[in-house]
This record gives structure tokens, sequence and C-alpha cells, in this order.
């Protein structure tokens, strides 16, 4: 492993150490809890709502020094995924060829049973979908939103999981 692998890894985990201190210390509730609780109120986390089959293969292209896509990779494979990683250095051509838009990017492409997944999308939707199997082309978390899975620690901010298909349309799947 590289120093600035080895470093930003480092980081990265204390970013999460924080994350999970502050989220034990009291913290407000987040995710699809947050989004139907009245001021003040605290709600449990929303169930886990499918279970990946085990050994279901996903393949994540990242570009090598990638700390958050590494632990995204963690959070697929905790998941029960089989995860297969490939470094790549332009991920431009790959999400161009799968039709991720530059309003869906993230920092890693994943492809699952004939589905895209683009960036931080937790691992309980993925395997909602694949229960579900909607006509869609994928499912995307645009950007790097601070408490997605491999993006956890510092304050977590809402975000919807948006769901993409061949011609372009766009709704949204789940919010978290």
């Amino acid at each position: 492993m590289t120093m600035r692998r080895s470093l930003i890894l480092l980081a990265v985990a204390a970013v999460i150490l924080v994350g999970v201190l502050f989220t034990r210390r009291g913290a407000e509730p987040t995710g699809e809890a947050a989004l139907t609780a009245e001021a003040g109120e605290q709600v449990a986390a929303a169930p886990v709502a499918a279970a990946v089959t085990p050994g279901t293969e996903m393949v994540v292209y990242k570009t090598p020094a990638c700390g958050c896509c590494e632990l995204w990779i963690d959070h697929a494979d905790a998941a029960g995924f089989t995860v297969v990683t490939k470094d790549v250095t332009d991920l431009r051509p790959l999400k161009a060829e799968h039709g991720v838009t530059p309003e869906l990017s993230s920092c890693h492409t994943a492809l699952v049973e004939g589905y895209v997944i683009e960036g931080h999308v937790p691992a309980d939707v993925i395997a909602k979908m694949l229960d579900e199997r909607p006509d869609i082309r994928g499912l995307a978390v645009p950007g790097m939103p601070i408490g997605s899975p491999g993006m956890e620690g510092g304050t977590p901010e809402p975000y919807d999981v948006v769901a993409f298909d061949r011609d372009g349309n766009t709704s949204v799947y789940a919010r978290r």
C-alpha cells in the first residue's frame, strides 16, 4: 500500500470514528428516520428492506487512491456482496457507456446483475432493487453526501437515491 493511500485511509478512519462517537452520544436521527421525525423527536432507523443473496457478484470500478470508495466497498462486502474491484485511471468512458450522466456522477461505478450502481448507494437499497427488479438502468447517489455509506462522519446530510432509465429519465427511488 502506498504511503499516500495509507494516509488517506487513516484520515477517513478518523472521520468515521468521530462520526460513530458523535452518533452514539445522542445525535439526531439520520436517513429515513430523520425525514419522518417531528422536531426534537427521536425515531429508530428503518429496518433493512431486503437482503443480498449470498455470493451476488458486484464489480466496482474506481480510481486507485480513493479512500471513500474503499470504505463503500467494505460496506457492500459486509452486506453480503462478493465484490470484485477494478482500479482505472479514467472512469468517464465507463460512466458514459452505462448512461451515468454528469448530474448523476460520483466517485465510483459498480455493475451488479445487469444494473449500474453509481456512487454511495446503501447496500440495503441495492438489495431492495435486486429483489424488486424494476425496469431501470440503475441507481445513483450523486456527489458524495456526508453520512452515505463510505462517507460516514461529520454531520450527516439527507440525500436521495436516484433511479435512472435508458432514456435518461430519473426519479427518487429512496430517501436517506
